[in-house]
């Protein structure tokens, strides 16, 4: 499997689901990574979890909606490692309701998170990925297949998904001359903690057969599992995907082929 030794690696969001599946695997396979969540308590078990598997950790306080914080971030990191090769933009949140049932402040707390969180944790990387020596970096981007297609009830998720998509696009143009490579990832339902906590917000009263909704309206019969998206993450961050930029790599069961 694809390796990655000697580098460090910033994994936004990665407390829980696919963000802690990537963590793990870059852990095992040789990055040093540095978790970056809003959650104290959980961050530092996934930094534990790597490092009792053998491999190197460190949690890092992270709120993407504030610059400031992913300065920092960035900053203590290459503090203790001297400089950052991957950044994994995770954290994300979810809303359901089309464009009449999305209330002005839901709008914008989804653009706070998915769209400004990457703005502002990418900016942050890059400058950091440009001063460095060697320079360069991979920054791999999680996006959505609600940001290419269209997906019942989900206008603000698609917006924000779209706008990472376009930013991947545009940060893999503008750096491809500077060693940085920009994907993104668009996953289609993947059974996490975000799932959980959708069936239990909307769906309280009927959880396992929403659940089996989901799974079923996949075409392989199933949502994914964190740990099928963690490796596609691992390949983009690698060297061996040395030639591939400005992707947006599409792991959804079949659901957008249909």
């Amino acid at each position: 499997m694809f390796r990655l030794d000697g580098k460090t690696a910033l994994i936004t969001g990665a407390g829980s689901g696919i963000g802690r599946e990537i963590a793990l695997l870059f852990g095992k396979q040789g990055a040093t990574v540095a978790i970056g969540d809003v959650n104290d308590q959980s961050e530092r078990a996934v930094a534990n979890e790597i490092i009792a598997a053998g491999g190197t950790a460190m949690a890092v306080p992270l709120d993407v909606t504030d610059l400031g914080s992913a300065e920092t971030a960035v900053r203590d990191i290459v503090g203790s490692t001297g400089r950052l090769d991957i950044l994994v933009n995770n954290a994300g949140i979810g809303l359901v309701g089309n464009l009449t049932e999305t209330a002005p402040q839901d709008f914008a707390r989804l653009i706070a998170v998915n769209v400004y969180g990457v703005y502002h944790c990418a900016q942050a990387a890059v400058n950091q990925m440009l001063q460095q020596e060697p320079k360069g970096g991979a920054i791999v981007n999680i996006a959505s297949i609600a940001g290419q297609v269209a997906v019942a009830r989900r206008f603000a998720y698609g917006a924000t998904k779209g706008a990472v998509i376009s930013m991947t696009q545009s940060i893999a143009m503008d750096y491809i001359d500077q060693g940085i490579r920009c994907n993104c990832i668009c996953p289609g339902t993947v059974e996490t903690p975000f799932v959980e906590a959708y069936l239990q917000k909307y769906h309280a009263g009927e959880i396992e057969e929403t659940r089996k909704q989901l799974h079923a309206r996949q075409p392989l019969g199933r949502m994914g599992r964190p740990e099928e998206i963690a490796p596609l993450a691992l390949y983009l961050a690698s060297d061996d995907a040395g030639y591939v930029t400005g992707s947006q790599m599409v792991i959804d069961g079949g659901l957008t082929a249909r």
